[in-house]
């Protein structure tokens, strides 16, 4: 379920099935988009392994699966890891429902990312050049969602996404600007976007976090956020596919 619903929170701007797995492209901006759901076992394990390492290659990227407790097949992580996939990016899913939440009437909720919003999450947590920006702001506009901004004397200072995907709502983009971070901004984010998110029918709420992220696993404590499940990725850095392909049985 929280493959999928990561999977629509956050979409790339390309898909391609490969035999019960999709293999996600947007550019190289972001892992999440540009990783491997194993959603199901291919009927040839080795033959689905050398489709990705080239489709990913032809792209000039890395060949990277996301891999949780769903992944398919079992014991496919140890296969990477014999083939020479690094492990990283441990990662936290945490839910919560949203209940009667007060919004803090500092935050503003727009239907699109401003350019201000865009400019202060992509100074805190982007990663390129504006053509890698342009992708990302595509990702964003993939789906429906919700952008909150808090505001000081200085301009923005805080940001937050809420995808929207049925009843549920998944948490993104948090971003705080450096020099007025724990000053209560994050925690107002949330509350506003959690707040608006249930004015549009939304009864649970996911997010994503760094495993090493302990003030924001201290943030989601408090507003009731447990731990669902956990993935990581698993990533070959070469830029050719994997030779010497030994399917399991």
């Amino acid at each position: 379920m929280f493959d999928e619903l990561m999977r629509a929170g956050w979409p790339a701007t390309d898909e391609v099935a490969v035999d019960g797995w999709v293999a996600r492209f947007a550019g190289g901006v972001t892992q999440r988009a540009n990783s491997v759901l194993p959603f199901a076992a291919p009927a040839d394990l080795g033959a689905a392994l050398l489709r990705v390492e080239r489709l990913y290659a032809t792209r000039g990227l890395p060949t990277v699966f996301q891999l949780g407790p769903s992944a398919q097949p079992a014991g496919l992580d140890d296969v990477l890891a014999a083939r020479g996939y690094e492990f990283g990016s441990p990662t936290s899913i945490q839910t919560a429902p949203v209940g009667d939440v007060r919004p803090d009437p500092s935050v503003r909720i727009a239907e699109s990312p401003s350019d201000e919003w865009l400019d202060l999450w992509w100074r805190v947590d982007g990663r390129g050049d504006q053509s890698a920006l342009d992708v990302a702001a595509e990702i964003l506009c993939g789906g429906p969602a919700l952008y909150a901004t808090v505001r000081d004397t200085a301009g923005v200072a805080a940001v937050g996404r809420l995808a929207l995907v049925g009843e549920w709502g998944g948490v993104y983009c948090m971003a705080v600007r450096p020099g007025v971070r724990r000053r209560g901004h994050g925690a107002a984010v949330l509350s506003g976007l959690l707040a608006a998110g249930r004015a549009c029918g939304v009864t649970r709420a996911w997010l994503q976090v760094r495993a090493e992220n302990t003030a924001a696993f201290s943030l989601y404590r408090k507003a009731g956020f447990t731990e669902t499940s956990r993935y990581h990725y698993r990533s070959h850095r070469g830029q050719e596919p994997v030779q010497d392909v030994h399917p399991e049985p």
